[in-house]
């Protein structure tokens, strides 16, 4: 049986009509003669969308009890029953009631897509896991109802429901999305225009998102190589030398003119490790990348342009951008280059040559260091010097031999002198060689003059051969040092990335995992001062740097104290201290100095996040509060002015009864809020750390009763079973007196009547455990650390009233008592409160 189809509704907020758009399509179908249903349509009381049901059939729903209230749900089991060809289920977020076969709506939607049946369903942006947090800090308003991105990234069909923030605020204050009496604070709060905008363009972006993932699988399934221009990237390519930085400005600039057009970076490696990029340079343009919105790549290929091109292809690239050669005319006489290269094979991807500082220079002839080491450099001169007369005297010592057995010799003696000092001693040898034949070997002897055209051209091959060996063996030593040192610098890094990784501060690591690779005294991560005097002597002024980071015993304290110092960029500077370092080690210092860049970044950035934190959480509390104590401290508080207002009126003549009424009134809501206030102010003292706890040993079994005959007549129906020879506790009288209420109180509300709370004690392992036991529906076990949350109420399943400080404010007291607080499930259904403080040793008998 194959799987069902999911079509969903996506909206950037509530009220742009997602639900009526589903019902329209629902009618479209049901008139071309669709089996159409309704699992669950929530029409939140507006006209339009109730209308435009009609006459679509409706799956009854399914009523459960939770905590005393009532409930209705889909009933999936009567719409599988059903079978019909489409169903719509409103609302994918939704939190199902515990007892329900499934904890999310979106669960259902998978099991009846499973049974092949099509799902029509809505979604607001903000209900999308991965753009929770973006949400809660744009309107203030944490969403605890998700849906996993991956769930509606399978949908078949995604379609957006859009609006104007300004037609939605419209449509609300016309009463067409909430009750009058919300439409002005939600106007003023989650609705204001700045919210809607961005809620907006979240919805259009992570739409598009989608519609690219659709279209790189269509054209993978196809087979489509060639570039679509549906939507403008720029592909930079970095080579890691000093031009990449013009390059990245010069690509952010064409992708700025092209409205949301992405950029991305890419470096091409070569296969074999073996590469002529500057790390530190290319640490530092990822850096640069990223800064101006982009993304950095490298990719592994022997041919540049076919592998830059083909990565370009693979990303869907519309323009790639490339630095002018840095190759001279006489080079590309024998190769195009890479640009040439890239603009003669990139089909329909436009290409950008920009120019560059480095495209400039002309003719360059520069000697590279030689890959042998010096002593061997000098064997080789020795070997050629003494050897090219030494075999010339050996074989003219041996006889008449052919020519070509000389020349043979003469060409061993190249290649033995390349082996031994490399290239320039061999060429000497060769020209040397070459010489030697002509005058000793080749008639007429001891004359510069060559008879015969086939000695001529004989000699010419054994130049031609001799040089090529020489370059051919200088080669494979210049690439085996090369890939020895490659190895090298990866150990290191290696080294570093791991060291960084288990570190705790990253910076700090990786300055030790330096010291120790190459056995420095100190290493110093300095900041120029913002406001210090670029002069010559700043090097050299301690005033004009601050050290960002240090490790070692002797941190340097301006970059001329130290034997080697690496420039990071305009502001930082890596001083080392202990001994000068080889310049073959510049370019892992470079590597190591741009890694620190970063990462004092990120510890900056760490520390910014760390400070921001308690901001938040203090604004989070402020928030809540605000609401909380908008309604819970304002209704009783209305209610005692009611009560009060009423006694003082002259207007109406109360009787006895009614004047008893009224100050019952009054006084259950002064104290009412009273109990509120003293919970706020125990609450602020916990959080600001000044709560007052004086602990001397008590016994529970005074305790108890006080806390019950605090809640009055229910708080009598509790039972009781605590030992009389039970411990006494460590706790403050008047804090314990508070928690038992308070969590005492909590269970009487949500006990049933028939089976009022348990309180039993017992003690063990130096702790006394009073267990408060309700049988009530009980808490599904992954919400109970959201029950000691302040402001924290699940009334989604409950009626019940306050600010949601109870059973925080209980744990809070209990944890300042050197106690815990904590949640366990209760056998046959309920929840069980265990409050845990510390054995007092006393005499017994």
């Amino acid at each position: 049986m194959s799987s069902g189809q999911l079509r969903i509704y996506l909206g950037a907020a509530p009220g742009v009509g997602k639900t009526y758009a589903m019902l329209e399509e629902a009618q479209r179908r049901a008139e071309r003669g669709t089996d159409v249903v309704i699992g669950f349509v929530e029409t939140h009381g507006r006209r339009h969308t109730t209308g435009m049901i009609g006459d679509l059939e409706l799956v009854p729903r399914r009523t459960m009890e939770y905590r005393g209230s009532t409930f209705t749900e889909m009933d999936i089991d009567a719409i599988l029953a059903r079978r019909p060809e489409v169903v719509l289920v409103d609302e994918l977020a939704h939190t199902n009631v515990p007892g329900c076969r499934n904890a999310k709506r979106w669960q259902d939607v998978q099991e009846l897509l499973e049974a092949g049946i099509h799902v029509l369903s809505t979604l607001n942006i903000q209900h999308l896991e991965s753009l929770n947090d973006v949400v809660e800090q744009i309107t203030g308003v944490p969403q605890r109802e998700t849906v996993p991105d991956e769930v509606v990234r399978r949908a078949e069909q995604v379609e957006l429901v859009d609006m104007t923030p300004e037609a939605l605020r419209r449509r609300m204050a016309h009463g067409n999305v909430y009750r009058p009496e919300k439409v002005d604070a939600a106007l003023g709060n989650y609705f204001r225009v700045g919210n809607l905008t961005a809620l907006r363009e979240l919805a259009l972006i992570w739409l598009a998102d989608k519609v690219d993932e659709q279209l790189d699988r269509y054209r993978t399934a196809h087979d489509i190589n060639a570039t679509w221009e549906a939507r403008e990237r720029v592909v930079v390519a970095l080579t890691g030398g000093p031009e990449g930085e013009t390059l990245l400005r010069r690509a952010a600039r064409i992708a700025d003119r092209a409205r949301s057009a992405d950029l991305l970076a890419v470096h091409v490696a070569r296969n074999d490790g073996l590469t002529g990029a500057d790390p530190a340079l290319l640490a530092r343009q990822r850096i640069l990348v990223e800064s101006l919105g982009g993304t950095y790549h490298q990719v592994i290929g022997d041919d540049v342009p076919t592998a830059l091109l083909d990565f370009a292809r693979g990303v869907n690239a519309t323009q790639l951008v490339l630095g002018a050669s840095r190759r001279g005319r006489l080079a590309q006489l024998f190769s195009r280059g890479v640009g040439v290269t890239t603009t003669a094979e990139s089909g329909t991807i436009d290409v950008h040559l920009v120019t560059h500082h480095e495209a400039n220079l002309r003719w360059r002839f520069t000697v590279g260091r030689s890959a042998l080491s010096r002593s061997r450099r000098i064997a080789g001169w020795i070997t050629a010097i003494v050897g090219l007369p030494l075999l010339t005297l050996l074989l003219s010592l041996g006889g008449e031999l052919a020519l070509a057995t000389d020349i043979l010799f003469f060409l061993a003696a190249v290649v033995a002198v390349a082996l031994i000092g490399g290239m320039w001693p061999a060429l000497f040898t060769a020209v040397g060689g070459f010489v030697l034949l002509n005058y000793f070997f080749i008639p007429p002897l001891r004359m510069w003059t060559i008879a015969e055209r086939e000695n001529l051209l004989a000699l010419l091959v054994f130049l031609v051969v001799a040089i090529s060996v020489s370059a051919t063996v200088d080669q494979a030593a210049r690439r085996t040092r090369q890939a020895a040192g490659a190895r090298a610098e990866a150990q290191t890094l290696a080294a570093v990335a791991g060291s960084v990784l288990r570190g705790d501060r990253p910076l700090t690591a990786l300055l030790e995992r330096l010291r120790e690779t190459f056995g420095l005294v100190s290493v110093t991560l300095l900041e120029a001062v913002p406001d210090a005097q670029r002069s010559p002597d700043r090097r050299q002024d301690p005033g004009a740097w601050t050290v960002a980071a240090s490790v070692g015993t002797e941190p340097s304290r301006s970059p001329g104290d130290g034997d080697v110092d690496v420039p990071v960029d305009d502001t930082l500077t890596m001083v080392l201290r202990g001994h000068p370092l080889a310049a073959a080690d510049r370019r892992v210092l470079e590597a190591f100095a741009a890694q620190a860049a970063i990462a004092l970044r990120q510890e900056r950035l760490t520390v910014q996040v760390a400070a921001a934190v308690p901001v938040a959480e203090a604004d989070r509390m402020r928030t809540a509060l605000l609401n909380a104590v908008s309604h819970d401290l304002r209704t009783p508080l209305a209610s005692a002015i009611a009560a009060v207002t009423s006694l003082r009126s002259t207007d109406v003549s109360w009787s006895d009864e009614d004047r008893r009424e009224l100050l019952a009134t009054a006084d259950e809501s002064l104290e009412r809020l009273h109990r509120l206030v003293i919970n706020l102010l125990d609450m602020s003292r916990l959080q600001a750390g000044v709560l007052g706890v004086s602990l001397q040993a008590v016994g529970l079994e005074e305790i108890v009763p006080w806390a019950l005959d605090e809640l009055g007549e229910p708080g009598r129906a509790v039972r009781l079973r605590i030992p009389v020879d039970l411990a006494a506790v460590s706790a403050d009288p008047g804090l314990l007196e508070r928690v038992l209420a308070n969590v005492v109180g909590n269970a009487l509300r949500y006990s049933p009547p028939d089976r009022p709370p348990l309180l039993t004690a017992s003690e063990h392992g130096g702790l006394v455990e009073l267990r408060i036991i309700d049988y009530g529906p009980g808490i599904p076990e992954t919400e109970w650390d959201q029950v000691f949350l302040p402001f924290q109420r699940l009334g989604d399943y409950t009626n019940a009233t306050g600010v949601g400080l109870g059973l925080a404010l209980a744990r809070g007291l209990t944890e300042a008592m050197a106690g815990s607080l904590r949640p366990e499930a209760t056998p046959g259904g309920g929840l069980t409160m265990v409050l845990s403080l510390p054995a007092v040793e006393s005499e017994r008998q």
